[in-house]
């Protein structure tokens, strides 16, 4: 609950921030000078860029959290309790340990958002955040 509570104040100052931007852009935007408004229109550009950027990764969190919802009602998460190191981070070589079981179940049932799910568990507990980005992202197009 303290992840979403962040979350939302980090996109309200973003949010404050892009409205800052907004409001030089159309200073700059409003003067005769050609260079001025070209800085102005850049200036619109990275705002509706950055708010993008935001929104697409507030919307990813969301289905994520509601996939992990789900998968918790049918009582399908990933069971592991996984030791840790002293730092709190999950042993690289005890993720290494579980996460073929995950991989096969991923290719045998590539429809299957749950699936999906327990492989981006497993490559998040290796420690490889981009290819458990990419399994949850098709989880999430999976579940629909």
């Amino acid at each position: 609950m303290k992840a979403k509570w962040v979350a939302g104040l980090l996109a309200l100052v973003v949010l404050f921030y892009l409205l800052l931007l907004g409001q030089r852009a159309w200073f700059l935007l409003t003067t005769p000078e050609p260079g001025t408004i070209a800085l102005g229109v850049g200036l619109l550009v990275l705002p509706a860029l950055i708010g993008w950027g935001v929104w697409r990764e507030l919307r990813f969190g969301l289905a994520t959290e509601r996939l992990a919802r789900d998968l918790t009602a049918e009582d399908g998460m990933p069971a592991e309790d996984l030791p840790r190191t002293p730092g709190g981070r999950v042993d690289r070589s005890a993720a290494d340990a579980v996460f073929g079981r995950y991989a096969d179940a991923a290719r045998q049932a590539p429809e299957d958002w749950r699936a999906w799910f327990r492989l981006a568990w497993a490559y998040d507990a290796a420690g490889d955040r981009k290819r458990a980005r990419e399994a949850m992202r098709r989880a999430v197009a999976l579940h629909g």
